[in-house]
């Protein structure tokens, strides 16, 4: 790892959804969109410099000076030298100032520990599972003036005031290996569900891994559950209308079909035979390889694929077929809001690096990422064969906080994947399911909702 409304896709516009991460990618944050890590022990570090009042823009003053520490789940970015090379361009326009960078494997459960610790940072993306009306416990507001023109403005918006900014605009569909499809007969992308089977049944057969589901990285596992449910209903109010509901865990609603889907690549042995370890690294070279064929992630990740080995004219994005209608929707969603943490002791400087990270250092262009001002142009060329299969996608929308607060009571780890894991392999799915709306009733009794 968030506007709803139904919209086509428009290059010279332009979006999981999800998580990346060096990693992860969630996006997705408060719509469902969606990624993690083991943290590192660090504290929150700050030197003397600005004062922590006050909101730093463009015309920001070069003298501020400091430390600030950013937390991140692009652990590949900071191991590769990228954030290094962020940080030298931002200290050429702050020559006092200092950029620290820490990498998060599993950022989606780890960050939640952080926050309430208040080691989370200066700087830090916002976890998806966090109701809004808790941003003002965690996060510095953000000035009015840079979220005009941009995608998700005010998905972040609790009281009047917005605590994080868009890092890019995703969508999400199959990402695939154009040499692998051929290797195993296969001469178009699959634009119903049946055609999707028949697709993994040539893969296998030709000894090719037909989609690393990446299960033990527990994260990606979120694109069958909350990362896409509420897009397949057309309706980005759904995770919302789910505040009402006692039993939203349906077989023959959204949730059943991704669940569904998922199940079966699993039963038929569409995906990785190592299910439980966390493979997310060594899964981009499988995929860049063409040893593996097809990942179920956003737009995020072809960067990733092609860093790791893969030609960019091999690596093809298709959307989700999730039945045999010939038609579908796609999410046009967010992937983490970036945020000052409002235990920093350099506010100023944190919300420097804020507008610099997101406009100025080339993050969304590197992460694949369709920029967030609305008048910019993408020039991913994988969205232009995703945007000839003509998806109606759907731009997310801030959800109700009531739904993050039912989950968190709960325990159902929106953002995390981790009780999708658990319905993926169950035995029974509506026993699964049962058992998930028990969890969401009692909780809705519990918050008086």
């Amino acid at each position: 790892m968030e506007k709803r409304f139904a919209v086509t896709l428009v290059l010279a516009l332009t979006v999981v959804l999800t998580a990346a991460c060096g990693g992860n990618n969630e996006g997705n944050n408060n719509a469902g969109t969606a990624t993690n890590s083991t943290g590192n022990n660090a504290t929150a570090s700050n030197d003397a410099g600005a004062t922590n009042a006050g909101a730093t823009d463009s015309d920001a003053p070069s003298d501020l000076s400091g430390t600030i520490k950013v937390l991140t789940q692009r652990t590949d970015y900071v191991n590769d030298g990228t954030f290094d090379k962020y940080a030298a361009a931002f200290k050429e326009k702050y020559p006092n100032a200092k950029v620290e960078f820490e990498g998060l494997t599993n950022y989606a459960t780890d960050i939640q520990v952080r926050l309430t610790t208040g080691e989370a940072g200066d700087v830090l993306m916002i976890p998806a599972g966090l109701a809004t009306s808790e941003y003002s416990k965690y996060f510095e507001p953000l000035p009015d003036e840079w979220f005009d023109n941009v995608y998700f403005a005010d998905n972040t918006l609790s009281d009047g005031k917005r605590y994080g900014l868009s890092t890019g605009v995703n969508t999400q569909g199959i990402v695939y290996n154009k040499k692998a499809f051929a290797a195993a007969g296969i001469d178009k992308v699959p634009t119903t569900l049946d055609e999707l089977y028949a697709d993994a049944a040539k893969l296998k057969a030709a000894n090719i891994t037909p989609l690393y589901m990446n299960y033990g990285a527990q994260w990606p596992m979120g694109n069958w559950g909350d990362g896409s449910a509420w897009y397949l209903t057309g309706d980005p109010q759904f995770a919302t209308k789910q505040v009402s509901e006692e039993a939203p865990f349906q077989v023959d609603n959204a949730w059943g079909t991704l669940a569904t889907i998922g199940r079966t690549f699993v039963e038929k042995g569409y995906v990785e035979k190592d299910l439980y370890t966390n493979n997310w690294e060594m899964s981009k070279g499988e995929v860049a390889s063409g040893k593996a064929a097809m990942y179920f992630l956003g737009n995020w990740v072809i960067p990733q694929i092609i860093g790791a080995g893969a030609a960019s004219e091999d690596i093809g994005f298709f959307p989700l077929p999730y039945d045999n209608s010939g038609k579908y929707n796609a999410p046009l969603g967010s992937d983490y809001f970036v945020a000052v943490s409002k235990d920093s002791k350099n506010k100023e400087l944190a919300k420097a690096w804020v507008e610099f990270y997101v406009k100025e250092s080339g993050y969304v262009e590197d992460s694949g990422f369709m920029p967030i001002d609305k008048s910019a142009k993408s020039s991913i060329p994988q969205l232009a064969e995703f945007q000839a299969l003509n998806p109606t996608l759907i731009e997310s929308e801030a959800t109700d906080p009531k739904y993050n607060e039912i989950a968190n009571k709960a325990q159902i780890g929106i953002g995390t994947g981790d009780y999708v894991q658990e319905y993926i392999l169950a035995d029974d799915l509506k026993a699964a399911f049962d058992k998930l709306n028990k969890k969401w009733k009692d909780a809705k009794t519990a918050l008086g909702y």
